[in-house]
């Protein structure tokens, strides 16, 4: 077991050779403005639903608890499966943006 980018007990991550080479120059290409994630960036494949139907209602609750929890985040360990090492702040502004892109995604 590891740690996820809250701090929990979650699965180790290892960062893909793609992310060794590419990571830093997308991440910083990604976050370094407002601009909305572009539409259609892969999915890595650990994170892609299995769910064909769910509570809707409960997800909806456990996603605004999770991003409440980014607010006291520290974990310096945390490696990412793509962009490898990152900040606090790279963290947040990763996942305010990619948060923003699933609710326009959704029509939110």
């Amino acid at each position: 077991m590891g740690k996820d980018s809250l701090g929990k007990d979650s699965h180790i991550y290892k960062q893909a050779f793609v992310g060794k080479v590419f990571g830093k120059i997308a991440l910083r290409k990604m976050i370094k403005d407002a601009k909305p994630f572009d539409q259609n960036i892969p999915t890595s494949s650990q994170f892609k639903a299995k769910e064909e139907s769910g509570d809707l209602e409960a997800e909806k609750l456990k996603w605004i608890s999770l991003t409440q929890a980014y607010e006291n985040y520290h974990n310096p360990a945390f490696i990412h499966d793509f962009f490898g090492k990152m900040t606090k702040e790279q963290i947040g502004i990763l996942v305010y943006k990619h948060s923003d892109h699933h609710l326009r995604q959704f029509g939110v």
